[in-house]
């Protein structure tokens, strides 16, 4: 098992020498610079943590650079930890780069999905709208909230309800990384992650896979030749 972080940048979709298109998320990975390292003997599990996305010294407080300074290494904006045996080989100062995954492998996303707000069981469920005539009592409100059994003195757990719609953790399974590129630290994976444009998520190996690895074939090089 391995695990990298980026910040999701967008989507877009790149095509095959065959004309094979996949719509693809694009995920920049600057690298992930080992600060400390987590030992069973000490913490009770085993973990890298990291410092991700460089930053100067006067925008952290006394206890992060004392991480930093600890370490010696430059400081960053973010610390997070990576579990995984194929990567805790990596000493103190150390950097984890994009092609630390290669196009076909099957990985898991985890983000935090965009926040709503406080929205209405019409837009957080996609529950049906009321009549709209002049003489209905009710529009965009919530329907019925009756049991019709014995316990019909109660609302049953699990109604849906307006209420705070986000931001939370969520995990994409299963999903294919289509390229990698150390050398301008991005990662392409198929389909939608979780968060909006600019969030940081997480790529690690999927856990739960059972198939084959899926075929991924050559793609056409769309890119300004010599940008």
């Amino acid at each position: 098992m391995k695990s990298i972080i980026g910040r999701k940048i967008g989507m877009t979709e790149v095509f095959a020498t065959d004309g094979t298109m996949y719509p693809v998320t694009v995920i920049e990975v600057l690298p992930n610079v080992v600060v400390a390292k987590k030992t069973n003997e000490k913490d009770g599990y085993e973990a890298l943590q990291v410092g991700y996305e460089p930053i100067a010294e006067r925008h952290l407080n006394k206890c992060e650079l004392g991480i930093y300074k600890k370490a010696n290494v430059e400081t960053h904006a973010h610390l997070f930890e990576l579990k995984g045996d194929e990567i805790y080989s990596k000493n103190v100062g150390e950097t984890i780069t994009a092609d630390l995954f290669q196009a076909g492998e099957v990985v898991d996303v985890i983000g935090t999905t965009k926040g709503h707000g406080y929205t209405g069981t019409i837009k957080r469920y996609h529950n049906h709208i009321g009549p709209k005539g002049h003489g209905s009592g009710y529009h965009r409100q919530i329907g019925s909230l009756a049991n019709n059994g014995r316990d019909n003195n109660r609302v049953i757990p699990g109604k849906t309800m307006s209420g705070h719609w986000g931001p939370h953790q969520a995990t994409i399974e299963n999903i294919t990384v289509i390229a990698s590129n150390a050398e301008k630290g991005y990662i392409l994976v198929k389909g939608g992650v979780p968060g909006p444009k600019k969030s940081i998520v997480m790529i690690r190996s999927a856990i739960l896979t059972q198939f084959k690895k899926p075929e991924v074939k050559e793609l056409v090089d769309r890119s300004k030749k010599g940008e």
